[in-house]
This record gives structure tokens, C-alpha cells and sequence, in this order.
């Protein structure tokens, strides 16, 4: 991972302006109120056992964990905000808004940061499961977490 190129891609997001409508944009995906930028995308896991898959998502933790002392030296420390019960409730037709709705179908957990009045930074390691690839997501938001 190169950490000074994922701190220069956060700090684009944190300035700015957030997309009109839901698509893709040059670092990852936006919509209203929110960015999200994929800093690192592994390979799929097709031939693995499991254990390629493991200690692929260990590194990406790890590389979210090193990514986030440097952050907290400019924001302090991260809360850890859970996405499961997000996940939950959406599955009993209780929407959260985004981009806290489609986080939790695949990323467990967020290091979360507010990063200014009216916007929240958030790190978290998106893990769908099987074969796909796990990626570091960073995203920036004006909606407060659910």
C-alpha cells in the first residue's frame, strides 16, 4: 500500500464537491452526499482454500489500521462503528440512508473520523464473501451515521 498516495486520495475527498446523482467517479463511486474511494482492490479468490483469502483481509485490516495512526494524527483517535445492526434492519425493510446502506452488505466495521462540522471520513475493508476481492474503502459524507 502506499500510504502517501491513500492520504492524498482522502484528502481530495474531504475538499470536494459531492456528485449530483449515484455513478462512478475517478476514484470509486458518489452520490448525493457522500464519496467513496477504493485505495486498494486485491485479486479474486477463485483457486483458494480460504487461507489466501485470510491472510489477504489480515494485510487489508492491517494496512486500514497504519492508514488510520496516520489519520488520527490530524483528527485523533478513529471510533470503531459497527455496521451489523445497519445490516440487520435493512433486511427488515428499515433503509439507512448512503452511504451507510450499501457499506453494510459488505463492510463490517468503519474507523470513523468527523473530519469537520458537517462531514464524517470513514475507513473500512470491504469483505463480500467467496471469491470476490476484498478492497480499502475510504468514503466521505455529510450524513451522520444511523
Amino acid at each position: 500500500m502506499d500510504i502517501v498516495n491513500c492520504l492524498a486520495v482522502i484528502e481530495r475527498l474531504c475538499e470536494r464537491e459531492f456528485p449530483a446523482e449515484h455513478g462512478r467517479t475517478d476514484t470509486g463511486t458518489g452520490g448525493p452526499g457522500y464519496l467513496m474511494a477504493e485505495l486498494r482492490t486485491s485479486g479474486d479468490f477463485h483457486e483458494d482454500d480460504g487461507t489466501e483469502r485470510q491472510t489477504a483481509r489480515a494485510q487489508y485490516e492491517a494496512d486500514r489500521d497504519a492508514l488510520g495512526e496516520r489519520l488520527a494524527e490530524r483528527w485523533g483517535p478513529a471510533d470503531v462503528f459497527g455496521l451489523a445492526g445497519v445490516f440487520l434492519r435493512g433486511a427488515e425493510g428499515e433503509a439507512a440512508a448512503e452511504p451507510w446502506a450499501s457499506l453494510a452488505a459488505h463492510v463490517p466495521d468503519l474507523h470513523l473520523w468527523r473530519v469537520e462540522p458537517g462531514r464524517w471520513l470513514a475507513l473500512g475493508v470491504s469483505q463480500w464473501e467467496g471469491e470476490l476481492p476484498l478492497q480499502l474503502l475510504a468514503v466521505v459524507t455529510e450524513t451522520d451515521p444511523p
